[in-house]
């Protein structure tokens, strides 16, 4: 497994890999952009190309490419490895069966069920025919893996068992379920249904969505996995493994509620398509999507469940800052039929799709309400997502849009949207203020011993700074002056901060790299570290005198006395330094 890493790293440079996933722009010898992992308006996120690392100042995300991917796509260490060695071209060595993870047990699991099922379907007629009148074709039952599970009861379960998997990690895997007593308590949770294959963005089966063949009247449309290690309904979207790439280079997202919506689009083309599984859209769903893409468009049948709950979503995908805009499809049709039937008709529906607020703007005008009723509908049901808009700039553009259409004073609506709330879900990461709690010394002394630590780490570029600075202070004559004003403190504070070795490195090297002045900056904030121990020193001594003026102890008010003028002396001789340059 070593020497696979070794291999990829060797391959792919951390730049390229983060930068295949956000922009990314050169800062020094660095490149910076915004923090993929928490909401920020200023970049905090640097790439450190002759480290490998990268390092966030805001959340504090760190790694190489294997944890970024792993961050990035919500993969373990063996799903970041599998994209990165299909990217690199580096085939895997196989696992020592010994070594094994229980995850990587379930998987194996999980894929013997995948064969299982598609075996099945090659050999279901019935289930074959009802996926070629839906208009889906063999390259993408084959590219979707789409199987058949029998209406038998343990069906699988005796599969399974006889190649060796036992019933606690069926349970695990969420492909049979258990009843209370009985000789046969385990049955197979699918029965009956074709069965979609959910992956994980690293393209490994995590869980199934089972849709019924033949309707009893008493069974749901569909099914899915129950929760388990590997399958978490409010994080996995369907299809991500193979639309991440499309939704990067397009730069927007499709999303749809169901599977079949889903295979019909790619099989047509229309690839960067994500389907909610019929499942709520989760936060984390829209977190995923938007590390891709900002920009979101919901194709939902106009007349289904999800397309009421997209009023959910959106409330998430404003409140993240994300663009999201709806795709009016004709009534009574949803994504599939349309790809089928008439996939230009399909394109053109998205090619017009409208943002949220022009969308149900436009819904409220086409029903030609009374004037006062009109104004009610639109404070009720399109001011809230105005509301949530994180840009001034867009709630202004979308009030004068609004009371263009609506014949609306601007200003009633201004009026009513400063009554409402904003919402704000709970964000996973939060920025954390680097400067919260941090006093002056503390950021000269970081500084300081930054450079320290940098100029040690890398002594080629410390020799390449000492040639071009015009002073004769050098690295040695840093850390010989920190020492004599920071004393025992000096060994502490190196221990406390090669804690945050990398984070330190990476604040030092962005701030400092490619200046010509670097050591005339640490004499000036030599010099500022110095003024202000001396000041510390000054208030220390001033209170002692006084609290000998206090007692009228003379002999120690002439001692603090002459500290005091010592003390202010020195502080002197630096303010006639800085003076000087």
């Amino acid at each position: 497994m070593s020497s696979s890493v070794d291999q990829i790293k060797s391959k792919l440079d951390i730049v390229t890999v983060v930068g295949s996933y956000m922009k990314l722009e050169k800062a020094g010898a660095n490149y910076k952009g915004r923090c993929p992992f928490h909401n920020e308006k200023t970049p905090s996120f640097f790439v450190s190309p002759d480290r490998g690392t990268y390092y966030c100042f805001g959340c504090q995300a760190k790694g190489d490419i294997f944890t970024f991917v792993q961050e990035f796509e919500g993969l373990d260490f063996v799903g970041s490895l599998k994209v990165l060695a299909d990217r690199a071209g580096v085939p895997l060595e196989q696992f020592n069966p010994g070594n094994k993870t229980e995850k990587d047990k379930l998987h194996q699991v999980l894929e013997q069920a995948v064969l299982f099922y598609e075996k099945n379907l090659a050999e279901n007629k019935q289930a074959l025919d009802y996926l070629k009148n839906r208009g889906v074709n063999e390259q993408t039952i084959k590219e979707f893996r789409i199987g058949w599970s029998s209406s038998e009861w343990r069906d699988l379960f005796n599969y399974l068992q006889s190649r060796g998997v036992s019933e606690k990690e069926m349970l695990r895997a969420g492909l049979v379920k258990q009843k209370e007593g009985g000789i046969s308590q385990y049955y197979d949770t699918f029965r009956g249904r074709i069965i979609f294959s959910i992956n994980d963005s690293s393209g490994r089966v995590v869980g199934f969505s089972g849709r019924i063949l033949v309707d009893d009247g008493k069974s749901p449309k569909y099914l899915n996995s129950p929760e388990t290690e590997l399958f978490n309904k409010s994080e996995i979207l369907f299809g991500l493994d193979k639309a991440k790439k499309d939704i990067r280079q397009k730069d927007y997202s499709i999303l749809v509620e169901g599977q079949m919506d889903l295979v019909m689009l790619h099989q047509v083309g229309i690839k960067n398509t994500v389907a909610s599984s019929g499942t709520a859209l989760s936060e984390m769903h829209l977190e995923k999507l938007r590390r891709l893409s900002n920009r979101i468009i919901m194709a939902y049948d106009g007349d289904s469940a999800g397309f009421s709950a997209s009023n959910r979503s959106a409330q998430i995908a404003l409140s993240l800052g994300m663009e999201l805009k709806i795709a009016e499809l004709p009534l009574g049709k949803d994504p599939a039929d349309l790809a089928k039937e008439n996939p230009e008709l399909l394109r053109e529906c998205l090619r017009n799709s409208k943002h949220i607020i022009d969308f149900y703007t436009d819904s409220l005008l086409s029903r030609k309400l009374p004037p006062r009723e009109l104004g009610l509908e639109i404070q009720k049901n399109v001011l809230p997502y105005v509301s949530m808009l994180q840009s001034n700039i867009e709630k202004s553009h979308f009030v004068k849009n609004i009371a263009q259409k609506a014949f609306i004073n601007e200003e009633a609506l201004w009026a009513d949207l400063a009554n409402l709330g904003q919402y704000s879900p709970k964000l996973g990461q939060k920025p954390v203020n680097l400067s919260q709690n941090v006093s002056k010394v503390d950021i000269i002394e970081r500084r300081i011993l930054g450079v320290i630590m940098w100029q040690k780490a890398n002594k080629s570029a410390s020799s390449n700074v000492d040639s071009v600075v015009n002073s004769n202070l050098n690295i040695k004559d840093i850390e010989r002056r920190a020492k004599g004003v920071l004393g025992a403190r000096y060994d502490d504070l190196m221990r406390e901060l090669e804690k945050e070795k990398d984070s330190l490195l990476f604040e030092t090297e962005s701030y400092y790299n490619n200046k010509t002045n670097l050591l005339n900056d640490i004499a000036e904030l030599l010099l500022r570290l110095e003024e202000e121990y001396l000041k510390r020193e000054l208030s220390n001594a001033m209170t002692k005198l006084q609290q000998a003026e206090q007692t009228k102890n003379s002999s120690e008010v002439l001692r603090y006395l002459e500290e005091c003028q010592k003390i202010t002396q020195k502080i002197n001789v630096i303010k006639q330094v800085y003076a000087k340059k």
